[in-house]
């Protein structure tokens, strides 16, 4: 099971990288500026949501849900982003 310090970094990492496509879509399509800045709204969102969650959990049985749901978004932001292309 993974630590707070490294649910913490996969969840920023993943952040990162949602937000980072979105940009690059807006450099090279400015017509999706609106619909980059909406996911990028959404995963900023959603970071501070799990952030929450992560830091009120006492155990490391209470991650699990909490990694699953990482998990699950983290597709549906990338199915997002591959429509957007």
């Amino acid at each position: 099971m993974a630590s707070r310090k490294d649910l913490k970094r996969n969840l920023n990492n993943m952040v990162f990288d949602i937000v980072e496509e979105c940009f690059t879509i807006q450099i090279l399509d400015e017509s999706k500026t609106k619909e980059a800045d909406a996911i990028i709204d959404a995963a900023a969102t959603f970071q501070d949501t799990m952030l929450t969650k992560i830091n009120a959990s006492k155990t490391k049985a209470d991650f699990k849900p909490i990694c699953e749901e990482i998990e699950n978004t983290a597709i549906d932001f990338i199915n997002k982003l591959n429509a957007m292309n």
